[in-house]
């Protein structure tokens, strides 16, 4: 129903910041959850960020907290990651992802996802 596309990646010095964006099409953005993602090789799928259809509610990972910022504006179907102090470890593809939640919440999952943005960050 959605349909999500990220940009914003790229390579970055440790140390540096770079901001994800995620444009939504398809679908009534402001009813759902959405999320940021990555998958590191040889590690399980993290949850980076999450904030909730209106955007009053945001949760972090361990990792990112205190580092990353996730934000959104649903006047322009977007979600965006802010993410500050890069460290090398926090290369990877990095994905956005919506869950639905208005009128219900009728599933926990992220069914919806983009292709993905690479972050590179060196030292």
């Amino acid at each position: 129903q959605v349909q999500l596309v990220e940009s914003g990646g790229g390579l970055v010095q440790a140390g540096g910041s770079l901001k994800l964006s995620c444009a939504a099409s398809g679908g009534t953005f402001s009813t759902y959850a959405m999320g940021w993602f990555r998958r590191t090789p040889g590690k399980e799928r993290e949850d980076v960020a999450r904030i909730n259809y209106n955007g009053l509610t945001t949760s972090y990972s361990t990792s990112v907290k205190g580092r990353f910022t996730i934000s959104r504006d649903n006047a322009k179907n977007s979600v965006y990651l802010q993410m500050n102090s890069l460290k090398p470890e926090d290369t990877t593809v990095y994905y956005c992802a919506a869950r639905p939640q208005l009128p219900v919440v009728t599933t926990t999952l992220y069914n919806f996802w983009g292709q993905g943005t690479q972050v590179t960050v060196f030292s």
